[in-house]
């Protein structure tokens, strides 16, 4: 589990986002975590302390009057063995607070009084005015300067009607930014470009020839790197899986358009990892309507032509970033990939038995470079892609 052992305080202050809270309460328990729910007295206005300690487990507090801490230093004590406190949702008001050091209630007193190294992240929520306003504007500009992490906002239909930034983050979105706080910057402002998922090349308008990557690895990897502090583009395959938070999806169909969407993005790139499943061959003479059976029972005639070969062209580009390859082998896979690697002139490769891995949330890797071969045991797929990741800003 991403947070397992991690004790989060979660604030919730004034606003419609409020409900969202208790979807996030359940995912950060579900990842792990230990959940201590503090509310200012606008947020139980829309959200009950009964909801929130249901979900939480534990005493919710409210007040800083709270006589149930034996000390009555609820402010103090609530924060000396939290690992992070997050706000979600932090109203415009509660920004401004914290900007200017008051504090007149609980929460606000608590995150004054946070130890210096303990991670405040706050998830805005408010109207796309009020997030617009020079005033709330120049708010996040400081709280940035002072080292606070400012999750979102999102933009879309608001409750009042109006449409815009300022929506808070969803909870799946949250929890991804929550568990990225927590992992080590190795690739802090670093540009890295990923390909993910299988291609498809068609036949006719209805048939194509493709494979059984998922592009969970891919997306796994992009994430980690996002995670990392990386700005990431991802080139992605058909896949039905969600874009990580934060990384740049492009999305392409077959090789050819991989192969275009790569070298039209990789420029200025520090990292290049080409994880996608892509097709060595496509159907040369495709059809331009939908092939009929005929009524002899004649099979059609495909023909193929090689597809770019993506990976050995970025390698070879002059400005070439550091590349990471991926090998899906069914047998023999110190041999191919090895010789894969040597092929295409790249540092690193990445080898798996495709048919062990495809479609499956585990895998396990065998890293390939010139000093020669180590194994990572079989894992979560995104476990696996942090330890990836960890490597590549090793070598680099």
């Amino acid at each position: 589990m991403d947070l397992a052992g991690k004790k989060i305080v979660l604030g919730l202050t004034g606003g419609i986002a409020c409900y969202k809270a208790a979807e996030l309460t359940r995912a950060l328990i579900k990842a792990g975590a230990s959940v201590q729910v503090v509310m200012t007295e606008a947020a139980t206005h829309f959200i009950t302390p009964v909801t929130m300690q249901a979900l939480s487990g534990q005493t919710v507090y409210t007040s800083q009057w709270d006589a149930r801490v034996g000390n009555n230093m609820a402010h103090i004590d609530l924060t000396r063995h939290a690992d992070a406190i997050v706000l979600a949702p932090c109203s415009a008001d509660f920004m401004a607070k914290l900007v200017q050091g008051r504090c007149d209630d609980l929460l606000s007193t608590l995150c004054l009084a946070r130890p210096h190294a303990l991670p405040l992240l706050v998830a805005p929520a408010m109207n796309v005015e009020m997030w617009q306003n020079p005033a709330t504007q120049r708010n996040v500009a400081q709280l940035k300067a002072d080292g606070i992490h400012v999750l979102g906002p999102g933009t879309g239909e608001q409750a009042c009607g109006e449409t815009g930034l300022g929506r808070m983050l969803e909870p799946e979105q949250l929890l991804e930014e929550i568990i990225a706080a927590f992992q080590q910057k190795v690739l802090q402002g670093k540009r890295v470009l990923v390909t993910a998922g299988p291609t498809f090349e068609p036949i006719d308008p209805v048939r194509g020839i493709t494979n059984l990557s998922s592009g969970k690895m891919g997306y796994a990897i992009a994430r980690a790197a996002r995670e990392a502090g990386a700005v990431v583009t991802l080139v992605s395959g058909p896949t039905a899986l969600t874009t990580p938070y934060g990384v740049k999806r492009i999305d392409i169909t077959s090789a050819r358009q991989m192969h275009e969407a790569v070298m039209a993005t990789v420029g200025g790139n520090e990292v290049f990892i080409a994880v996608a499943a892509v097709a060595d061959w496509h159907v040369s003479n495709a059809s331009t309507q939908k092939i009929k059976k005929d009524q002899d029972g004649k099979t059609p005639a495909l023909e193929f032509a090689p597809n770019p070969d993506i990976l050995a062209e970025v390698a070879a580009r002059h400005d070439a970033p550091y590349c990471v390859g991926f090998a899906a082998e069914s047998e023999r896979l110190l041999q191919h990939a090895e010789a894969k690697r040597l092929k295409k002139n790249i540092p690193l490769l990445v080898g798996n038995i495709g048919h062990q891995t495809f479609g499956r949330d585990d895998n396990e890797l065998v890293l390939f470079d010139a000093a020669g071969h180590v194994a990572l045991p079989r894992a979560g797929k995104q476990a696996l892609a942090r330890e990836l990741i960890a490597a590549i800003a090793v070598r680099l």
